[in-house]
């Protein structure tokens, strides 16, 4: 029985590679056998996945390019890799120096790196994209000041430095859309400023596991957010009546301005539908622009892994 058994957990290991390998190949990304087993669905030993991944190349659903794992024998997709990742190092510094930068403006109490420069990657067109928490029922303040000084950037050719794009307080730290996509972005964040703050965030995100159980994002040596002199005169002043009465009246004119842009179909510089939903401790990409899509792609490629997994063994046995 002890047979049956690991050979079951082993078959099921290998779907769930097949699973980890399919996501990233719809962004053209091999992993490395770290990261498969960082990315698996399931709290397995290392020595179940290693098993099931030799398994899954001796019958070539699985290519190895040096150190990477593809589910094609392409190994363009290695040098894709190789040169973001190279990128990407140099991105993550001029990352760290804006996050800092960041972390001045009032009301914020935490700064994460997503998208891919968080997996990464980057190339010559990649967004330094940010997770911003703010401080609870003071989002649309602290995302106004913000956007504001992106405005000033423009003059200095930056303002791909500053991609701010998703909010939310402290008062509604849980993302709603629970899924592949969301799971991935959020274990995938890397902290920059507020360690409290991302904590919290962390926790209250805890159904993440459901997708990766091994995986958490570290924290520990993310500092804390120190509040200057000018931010604590700011936060004093619209920390009463006067802020909460701003704070609505900056949700309604934002929100307003994207229902615009989005009846108008504006097309932001990559040629994508511009497209916000605004809420009262959220400010967030419209999921169903990308993160639908994405989703979609990714069960229509397990759906087609899978059957092919499932011919081979037939003609295996």
């Amino acid at each position: 029985m002890g047979t049956i058994l690991s050979n079951r957990q082993v078959n099921t290991t290998a779907e769930n590679i097949l699973k980890t390998l399919g996501y990233f190949d719809l962004f053209q990304y091999p992993l490395t056998r770290d990261e498969v087993c960082r990315f698996h669905a399931d709290e397995v030993p290392h020595s179940v996945i290693f098993t099931a991944l030799d398994g899954l190349l001796k019958e070539r659903s699985v290519f190895k390019l040096d150190e990477f794992f593809s589910l094609k024998n392409d190994f363009s997709a290695v040098q894709r890799r190789r040169d973001g990742n190279m990128l990407a190092i140099k991105q993550m510094k001029i990352a760290g120096r804006v996050a800092r930068l960041l972390s001045g403006f009032p009301f914020v109490k935490g700064i994460a790196v997503s998208g891919s420069l968080s997996k990464n990657f980057a190339d010559e067109k990649t967004d330094i994209d940010f997770f911003i928490v703010t401080a609870a029922n003071r989002l649309w303040i602290a995302r106004t000041f913000m956007h504001l000084y992106k405005k000033l950037t423009f003059l200095t050719g930056r303002q791909h430095w500053f991609c701010m794009n998703y909010y939310v307080d402290e008062a509604g730290l849980e993302i709603t859309e629970k899924n592949i996509f969301t799971a991935m972005e959020i274990v995938t964040l890397v902290p920059m400023q507020g360690k409290s703050s991302l904590d919290n965030f962390i926790s209250e995100n805890n159904w993440v596991k459901k997708y990766f159980p091994v995986n958490c994002s570290a924290v520990d040596h993310v500092p804390e957010i120190k509040r200057g002199i000018f931010r604590k005169l700011i936060e004093k002043i619209l920390g009463g009546k006067t802020g909460e009465a701003l704070e609505k009246r900056l949700m309604n004119i934002t929100g307003r301005r994207w229902q615009k842009k989005t009846e108008r179909h504006q097309l932001n510089s990559k040629g994508i539908c511009m497209s916000m939903i605004v809420g009262r401790h959220f400010s967030k990409p419209d999921p169903r622009n990308f993160q639908d899509k994405v989703v979609e792609r990714y069960h229509a490629k397990v759906q087609q892994l899978l059957q092919q997994k499932s011919t081979i063994a037939s003609l295996v046995f």
